[in-house]
């Protein structure tokens, strides 16, 4: 009777420990993640955007059926794992739902959608399928989502689009994973952004115009109201800019408003310097066939030097770069084009693992200088973005540049002289340009405005190529996308991207890079070792654990028989 009375006691002791565990989890969570990167940890930054969403949010992912490609379903299963991570921390309701827009067999309607979601900006790409017939297949798969929030949405594409690797490549999608959380609080940001910090774009000096930049003021104004306008000597006209633009100046600074952008510095403000060290360009080269690079002359050497920086007054040449188009006579009479290397356009192929530059696209220049980095302020960091590749060589302006040099060019022997730095961050604590001098007659009289020695901490990314910022115009006004190659017709994304990176960065969108800038290890079988244990493999994930049981089962057989016939 004891015994059955010390049964019952644990029994229900048993229960009531089960019903208070229940409660404690109820009331709250946790979660434990033992990946040494924090792989399945979302960061502070996306854990606060999403505990600050005041409304519903609701996601479609476009990546859904039971035929998927293997490796696409496994950036399904990535992107399920992650949405589930943003549900739990969101207030309000944030639903999702996976969508195979291919299963309805109205060709139509299937078109259709089809058509919504190109219209959104979403790539899908094609997958070649075949039967057991033999008999072959296309089909589109759209990797991607529409985030809806307050009555608006916005498409994400999911997959990574790097020219080197195909998209549906094993070593792109898990480069697309590593990117996910990146992609969905990005978007997120800009629909649940409501007041847009502000940054300018400088004029005055004959820099690029607002149609020459358009296509990145399209892109930089889903994040931040973008102006335009002239300094003229304003002290503080520029203070409430979170970033500053300089893009292509041709004509010199006046010494007034380099004290405003000083000044401007001195406050803790950002700039991005997209400037020329030699002035040369197309349209004077088809004009006559041959012309000569010279300095370009701005006045701001003064400035970058005292920075920490020199913008050289010469041309990089590059083994790997664009090519350009000539044109040419067929044999029927017509006019063609035809291409020829031209080592004046270096495509820059980054491999840094600086947030800025991290996994992007090829980027396109063209006539790119070299940057120096100068003086030893210990209080400048300074980090190089963008450099050639190491088949590159160097030439001091004046130069000739002509289209006869297309003929060697290919087989240029100098070409290996390494790698020239071409864009170059840098943060930190500032001296003013201006220490030493008079500067009372640069402040505007009557006001309570002083001059700054040192500054605040501060950024500043500059770039020796103008034309990466630039777009073409079309003959009806049209801007091209930024990164178009009018020769091969050919867009480089990296040029929208280093772009919109550098000015998120110089914004202190702190929270966004730091997610880009994660290193997320993916521990991918080793394809060789698998061939060469294939049958140990096999053996262990088939056959050991069926033996595993029968010996659990005769262990307990022997074990009870043992206990019950002693």
């Amino acid at each position: 009777m004891k015994k059955i009375n010390n049964r019952f006691l644990k029994l229900i002791f048993s229960y009531i420990a089960i019903i208070v565990a229940a409660y404690i989890l109820s009331i709250g969570y946790f979660r434990l993640d033992l990946t040494s990167e924090g792989k399945y940890t979302l960061s502070d930054y996306t854990m606060t955007l999403l505990e600050n969403i005041d409304d519903d949010v609701y996601i479609k992912i476009y990546l859904d059926g039971a035929d998927l490609p293997i490796h696409l379903k496994k950036m399904q299963q990535a992107v399920k794992e992650e949405l589930e991570e943003f549900s739990i921390y969101a207030n309000k309701n944030f639903d999702f739902e996976f969508i195979n827009p291919t299963e309805n067999e109205d060709k139509n309607i299937r078109y259709g959608i089809y058509k919504m979601l190109m219209d959104k900006g979403l790539v899908p790409i094609e997958i070649h399928e075949k039967s057991d017939a033999g008999s072959s297949s296309q089909r589109l798969i759209f990797p991607s989502v529409v985030i809806s929030y307050k009555g608006r949405s916005i498409g994400v594409n999911l997959l990574k689009n790097t020219l080197s690797v195909a998209p549906e490549s094993e070593q792109n999608i898990n480069y697309s994973i590593q990117s996910l959380e990146y992609e969905l609080t990005n978007a997120l940001q800009k629909l649940t952004n409501d007041k847009k910090p502000e940054i300018a774009f400088l004029e005055g000096q004959k820099e690029l115009t607002e149609y020459q930049v358009m296509d990145i003021s399209n892109v930089l104004s889903e994040y931040y109201s973008v102006k335009r306008g002239r300094v003229d000597g304003t002290v503080g006209i520029l203070d409430n800019f979170k970033a500053v633009i300089i893009a292509k100046p041709r004509a010199e600074f006046s010494e007034q408003d380099k004290f405003v952008i000083d000044q401007y510095i001195m406050q803790g403000g950002n700039i991005l310097w997209m400037l020329e060290g030699a002035d040369t360009n197309l349209d004077s080269l088809f004009v006559s066939a041959a012309t000569i690079a010279m300095a370009q002359e701005n006045n701001l050497g003064d400035m970058l030097f005292n920075y920490g920086v020199r913008v050289n007054a010469n041309l990089l040449q590059d083994k790997f770069s664009s090519p350009i188009g000539i044109l040419k006579k067929s044999e029927g009479g017509k006019p063609k084009i035809d291409l020829y290397p031209w080592n004046y356009f270096p495509v820059i192929v980054t491999d840094d693992k600086h947030p800025i530059s991290k996994y992007l696209n090829y980027i396109k220049t063209e006539f790119v200088s070299t940057i120096d980095s100068v003086g030893n302020n210990p209080k400048i960091k300074k980090t190089v973005l963008l450099h050639s590749s190491q088949y590159s060589f160097v030439e001091n302006v004046p130069a000739r540049v002509g289209l006869d040099m297309i003929n060697y060019m290919q087989n240029d022997t100098r070409l290996n002289k390494g790698k020239k730095t071409i864009a170059v961050l840098l943060e930190g604590e500032f001296s003013s340009n201006f220490i030493n001098r008079n500067t009372k007659k640069y402040l505007p009289a009557g006001t309570n405005y002083k001059f700054i020695k040192k500054s605040k901490t501060a950024k500043m990314i500059v770039v020796s190529d103008a034309d990466i910022i630039k777009n073409e115009v079309a003959q009806d006004g049209r801007p091209y996308p930024i990164g178009y190659d009018k020769f091969s017709q050919r867009t480089y994304d990296g040029n929208k991207e280093f772009i919109l990176n550098a000015i998120n960065y110089l914004c202190d969108d702190a929270g966004l890079m730091t997610i880009r800038s994660r290193e997320l290890q993916m521990r991918l079988l080793n394809v060789e070792k698998i061939k060469e244990n294939r049958f140990l493999i096999q053996f262990i994930n088939v056959i050991a654990p069926i033996i595993l049981i029968i010996l659990f089962g005769l262990g307990v057989y022997i074990f009870r028989k043992r206990k019950y016939t002693s």
